[in-house]
């Protein structure tokens, strides 16, 4: 047999999806993502990121959002709207308790299965303020919260449009971020709390 005939598909080029996942396998720990049509990594997270992180399940669980009727969970990729082959992973979401009952590619979740999506922002966090605004409303995530390291805020985005949200109220240390009852229950975030968890020592 020819080497031909062995490899038919050696002049075609990748596609994003394959992309992505040859970068996911040569790029241990980093974030790989496709959103409007472009391939995006972002590095490892540091540890204040994950200490953010984890202090913001604390409200998430205490509230009882992770049991029967929704589970809050990290790093679940979500499939987006906005082409063939985008996809997020966010940083934390709150899901339909039947959430593995929506896969539809490459280990994502259909959008309508999500109460909420969270990001807490890193070197890029342009691409969550900007970019992910667009990608999660068209998505029609009704939720989109971030967490915004650079600037000690935090921004809490509801009712999609097709190019944003319809509303976006930012918050500062000192206050706290309600967020809507939609996601399944009342909770509220504590804007200092989540900005101390998230910087890095001087």
């Amino acid at each position: 047999m020819s080497a031909a005939a062995e490899h038919p598909c050696d002049d075609e080029p990748e596609t994003l999806l394959e992309t992505a996942n040859r970068l996911m396998e040569q790029l241990p720990g980093h974030r790989v993502e496709i959103i409007g049509g472009l391939v995006t990594v972002a590095p490892p997270p540091d540890g204040p990121h994950a200490k953010a992180l984890t202090t913001l399940m604390v409200p998430f669980l205490s509230a009882g959002l992770h049991g029967e009727e929704s589970n809050v969970l990290q790093g679940i990729g979500l499939w987006l709207p906005s082409g063939p082959e985008d996809y997020v992973i966010p940083d934390l979401a709150i899901v339909d308790a039947d959430f593995d009952e929506h896969l539809i590619e490459n280990n994502c979740y259909d959008p309508a299965c999500f109460r909420l999506v969270l990001e807490v922002t890193s070197g890029n966090y342009q691409t969550d303020l900007r970019h992910k605004v667009a990608a999660y409303a068209q998505a029609k995530i009704p939720v989109y919260v971030i967490v915004d390291r650079k600037h000690g805020r935090v921004h809490v985005l509801t009712d999609p449009l097709p190019a944003g949200y319809d509303r976006h109220e930012v918050y500062a240390p000192g206050q706290k971020a309600p967020l809507p009852t939609s996601i399944g229950a009342e909770v509220s975030l504590d804007v200092e709390e989540l900005v101390r968890a998230g910087s890095p020592k001087r």
